[in-house]
């Protein structure tokens, strides 16, 4: 695959280790500021939906860690057992930003429903597309035309990612709004409760980088070849 392959693959996987740790350090420490109001995920999630006047929503309980989601096809906010049930900073944050994915589903928030759009396309794509581009590599002298298809079914992933950037920091802002203005935490659990989410945020900005390099580096592949 090249040596300038092998550098970028390192480098975004680096990257991609150390904001992850960090993440899952953010996360534990603030797991231990248990909140004043004393409500758990389930009922912060519960009365953020309420004051957007969102009534059929569902906020449930799913198992694993890190698996919190909201999926506007049924229509729920689905909170880890641990986020669901606990009563701290890190639980507060995430059940408010998976609240702020409804919110944006309720009032048509154009990034989310080009995303939404995309996902069947996306489900497709990324099931062959490697192998595609291995095997449009293999054959470039040959048959440069599959590297090419392989090239946009990756376009369509990494139009994916960098979707997914605004649509992840809009739900934490509305979230985080929300919190403040209905001044559900102290300023000590509202400012972990931000930390935690900007350190969340900063995944799908890797995910996001690291696929447009990758992309860049298949198309000079392509290119390369036509001179």
């Amino acid at each position: 695959m090249g040596l300038g392959y092998l550098i970028l693959a390192i480098l975004i996987m680096g990257v991609s280790w150390l904001v992850s740790n960090t993440l899952k350090r953010k996360f534990e420490h603030y797991s231990k500021l248990h909140l004043q109001n004393n409500m758990s995920g389930r009922e912060i999630a519960e009365q953020m939906l309420a004051d957007h006047g969102i009534y059929d929503v569902k906020v449930i309980s799913t198992e694993g860690r890190l698996t919190d989601h909201y999926n506007p096809a049924d229509k729920t906010v689905n909170l880890s057992e641990a986020v669901y049930n606990q009563r701290n900073a890190a639980s507060a944050a995430v059940a408010a930003h998976e609240c702020g994915h409804a919110v944006q589903h309720a009032t048509a928030y154009s990034m989310l429903q080009l995303r939404s759009k995309l996902v069947p396309v996306v489900s497709v794509a990324s099931g062959m597309i490697q192998w595609v581009l291995i095997a449009g590599i293999f054959m470039i002298r040959t048959f440069p035309e599959l590297l090419l298809v392989g090239i946009v079914a990756f376009a369509l992933t990494t139009l994916f990612t960098v979707i997914t950037l605004p649509v992840e920091y809009d739900a934490s802002n509305r979230a985080l709004a929300w919190l403040e203005n209905k001044q559900m935490l102290t300023r000590q659990e509202h400012d972990g409760a931000k930390d935690a989410l900007k350190w969340a945020a900063r995944t799908y900005v890797v995910a996001a980088v690291g696929s447009i390099a990758t992309l860049l580096y298949y198309i000079s592949i392509y290119t390369g070849n036509r001179r």
